[in-house]
């Protein structure tokens, strides 16, 4: 009900008026949490709005992304009065978003990703105040998350980061000829690269709740992932598997390996040269049963996958990803398209057709 109020709100003040003309709208217009939907918004300021909108609205999980100016010193400023610098608002895009497709994390690092978070009041060609980067929350939950983003963010910085990060006071969308400006002007300005909007389009992947992995997994994949089980040797599904493809996080989705690194080992369970991404699995100390060895988890999911050996092939680095079949998913790279993984397709163009 009131996510339909809202789209109803952002179709009566977006409206075509041409050139820098006066904003009609008469009210701040902030979008809070709904908690029925179950939706969440934030606010990305991050230089000129066109590539920032552009950007979010790629994102798996994004319901909505629209272009305006946040926590302005005046009522219903026009574009025109924001180019002035006067009215102390920014050219800020709200995220509208399901939590539980995206996280409020990823749409930080996406954030941090297409700003020099360095850089004050100026983005690319852009300088002035309506320029400056910020992060503006409606739901006071998302602070810490920011903040602690921030921090890690700084890490990387030798400068200080300047990013402002404070409550939504009043957003007012902008103009409608601002809205959606890249899809209308596919040759338009833009300070992002177009990598960049690639990467959005990567699905997030999540990892359920209790109740949703008991009812998703079967008990032998519960087992595995959840209570750090293993499976018989030679007696899983993929061990033998030869066929091209991917094979993902059995909980999340999340992609973790491809069968051009995939070798027979000799060991009875899948094993790896090397992980897509040293991020996505994480690794720990297991002292189990006896044993020092290496447990690897993947890093979105938590889930036990299985451990590392330095017995591997020497030309490819020497470690073995021994894997358990009941951690993963395998898609045969005929479904990667259709399943969502199409990007992936070019890790396996060296391995022959």
């Amino acid at each position: 009900m009131w996510m339909r109020i809202i789209f109803s709100l952002l179709m009566f003040f977006s409206f075509i008026t041409g050139g820098c003309s006066r904003n009609t709208n008469t009210k701040p217009y902030v979008i809070m949490k709904d908690s029925v939907a179950n939706y969440d918004t934030i606010y990305f300021a991050g230089g000129c709005f066109w590539g920032t909108q552009h950007l979010f609205k790629q994102v798996p999980g994004v319901v909505n992304a629209v272009s305006g100016y946040a926590n302005s010193k005046i009522v219903n400023p026009s574009y025109e009065d924001v180019c002035t610098g006067k009215t102390g608002a920014a050219e800020t895009v709200v995220v509208i978003f399901d939590p539980e497709q995206v996280t409020l994390s990823h749409l930080l690092e996406l954030y941090f990703d297409s700003v020099d978070p360095t850089s004050f009041n100026r983005q690319g060609n852009d300088s002035g105040t309506q320029y400056r980067t910020g992060v503006y929350y409606s739901n006071a939950a998302d602070l810490p998350v920011i903040k602690r983003a921030i921090g890690k963010l700084q890490l990387s910085y030798k400068k200080p980061v300047v990013i402002e990060v404070t409550h939504i006071y009043n957003f007012y969308p902008a103009e409608d000829y601002h809205q959606d400006y890249l899809d209308k002007n596919p040759g338009g300005y833009c300070h992002l690269p177009i990598s960049l909007f690639e990467e959005a389009r990567r699905p997030q992947y999540v990892k359920p709740d209790e109740k949703i992995l008991r009812a998703k997994l079967t008990p032998l994949q519960y087992g595995v992932t959840q209570e750090n089980k293993t499976e018989l040797p030679f007696d899983n599904e993929y061990w033998n598997e030869k066929r091209r493809g991917i094979y993902v996080d059995i909980t999340t989705g999340e992609p973790l390996f491809v069968s051009t690194d995939k070798y027979d080992s000799g060991c009875g369970w899948p094993s790896f040269t090397k992980p897509i991404g040293k991020s996505l699995v994480t690794e720990y100390s297991d002292t189990s049963h006896g044993m020092t060895r290496v447990e690897v988890r993947s890093s979105k999911g938590d889930a036990h996958l299985g451990h590392i050996f330095t017995d591997g092939p020497k030309d490819k680095g020497g470690i073995r990803y021994c894997i358990n079949s009941a951690s993963l998913r395998f898609i045969p790279v005929e479904e990667m398209e259709n399943e969502g993984y199409g990007w992936y397709l070019r890790l396996l163009d060296k391995q022959s057709r």
